[in-house]
């Protein structure tokens, strides 16, 4: 037998010992319903349809007229009405098999076969632990059932051997008291998977279709199905509901909406003291003169200028007078010789040694008469543009810092590369191209 009872409670296995009973869902305010709003604010009808099994056999023995059972199948559905979070109204309708043998020859008949052609009651549904303070919402809601209805059945008594019904009657109509217990699981918003087990107590002693013994038949009903509720998806289903996270909520905004006072009161606070501080800091500035040029920082329009400058009422540098320049026959030789002796690395801004001689000539010369320098690389049409464009800026920066490091004023010196968009000989021919790879120096 406990073969039988291990089969009946096959659709529960491994549900009850599931360690996410009492999960808690993500979002708060997700199931918020004000408290104390009423049902309007609910879906409180739901129906749902289920199959499974049927069986003479119950967790109550001791009253069966046939010892070993034979599972069916059955099939049902109902409509539940959920007056409260923790009870609802439902009208339930069943149908299926109830079969059971009897191999030890004491009684007369080897076996039964019942056929429910109809099952109808009224039950009352307790939900239970969906009611908590500790999560905002119960993943699943185990509940009981207890109520009373009608069925309707025929049944067929096989003697011992016989292979056709030695004894059948067609018509049973008897009273019925179903009691039950399941667990629903919240698959999605308004669709719970039903689980359950039902005994079901008949009132007369001829579900199996034989008189023994003058005690009541009773037979379980092991399903699974599906619940669908109601109504509007943007309202949660009261029995899955728990009303303790709704107050929990409530409380919760009025502390959030306090909280928001609070910082705002913060914020403005911050804000005032922001203001003294920028006050503070101007009047300040009215008698602070950050680079002491005589001109304080209120009036200075030309702030950080070196100390020792000579500057206007505005504190602005005054003119340097300009010197002008001349570039004699002398200085453009020195600066042709450099251009002759320029030599690089193959496809590198490596300057070679043989040029640093004629280099040094002209760092002296910049140095000796301030004159500026634009340094101008170009390259011939040979690879991408990108990389002559590259290779020729580099190059005049390569030269430009060795001048750097030999005393020449960097803000005199301009390096700049025109890759190969500025030949100056045709690119057909090896001499041509030689003459394109260049560094002109222009002084001025």
């Amino acid at each position: 037998m406990k073969l039988h009872l291990r089969k009946a409670g096959l659709l529960l296995t491994g549900v009850v010992v599931s360690s996410k009973l009492f999960a808690q869902t993500p979002d708060s305010t997700k199931n918020y319903v004000q408290p104390f709003s009423g049902e309007k604010n609910f879906r409180t009808w739901s129906i749902g349809a289920h199959g499974g099994m049927m069986s003479p056999y119950t967790i109550f023995r001791g009253s069966e007229d046939f010892k070993t059972p034979n599972e069916r199948w059955g099939y049902g559905g109902y409509v539940k009405k959920q007056i409260l979070h923790s009870f609802g109204l439902q009208a339930n309708f069943f149908r299926g098999h109830v079969q059971g043998t009897n191999p030890d020859g004491i009684n007369p008949f080897q076996r039964f076969e019942t056929k429910i052609k109809y099952a109808v009651d009224i039950s009352a549904n307790i939900t239970l632990a969906n009611i908590n303070w500790k999560n905002h919402k119960s993943f699943m809601q185990p509940y009981l059932s207890v109520g009373g209805g009608s069925m309707n059945y025929s049944t067929s008594l096989y003697a011992q051997g016989a292979s056709s019904p030695t004894t059948r009657t067609d018509d049973y109509q008897q009273f019925y008291i179903p009691l039950g217990a399941g667990l629903k699981v919240n698959l999605a918003p308004g669709i719970n998977l039903d689980l359950g087990y039902q005994v079901n107590f008949v009132q007369s002693d001829n579900l199996d279709g034989y008189n023994y013994g003058g005690r009541n038949d009773k037979f379980s009903y092991a399903h699974a199905g599906l619940e669908f509720a109601l109504g509007k998806k943007s309202k949660p289903q009261l029995a899955t509901h728990n009303p303790v996270n709704s107050m929990r909520t409530e409380y919760l905004m009025a502390e959030r909406a306090l909280q928001m006072q609070l910082d705002q009161q913060k914020a403005e606070n911050q804000k005032l003291r922001e203001d003294l501080n920028t006050t503070n800091s101007n009047i300040a500035r009215l008698t602070v003169d950050s680079d002491g040029d005589g001109v304080l920082d209120v009036n200075d329009k030309c702030p950080n200028t070196p100390p020792g400058t000579k500057v206007d009422g505005s504190g602005c540098p005054l003119p340097t007078p300009v010197t002008k320049v001349y570039v004699t026959e002398e200085d453009k030789k020195v600066v042709k010789d450099a251009i002759a002796n320029l030599e690089f690395d193959l496809g590198k801004a490596t300057i070679r040694p043989k040029s640093f001689p004629s280099l040094d000539r002209v760092a002296q010369l910049l140095i000796d008469k301030n004159f500026s320098l634009k340094l101008a690389g170009h390259t011939d049409n040979t690879g991408s543009a990108e990389l002559n464009m590259r290779l020729s800026k580099d190059r005049a920066e390569s030269i430009k810092a060795y001048l750097v490091s030999k005393g020449a004023n960097a803000s005199r010196i301009e390096a700049v590369g025109y890759g190969k968009n500025q030949p100056i000989a045709s690119n057909a021919t090896a001499a041509g191209r030689q003459q394109n790879r260049r560094v002109e120096f222009t002084l001025y």
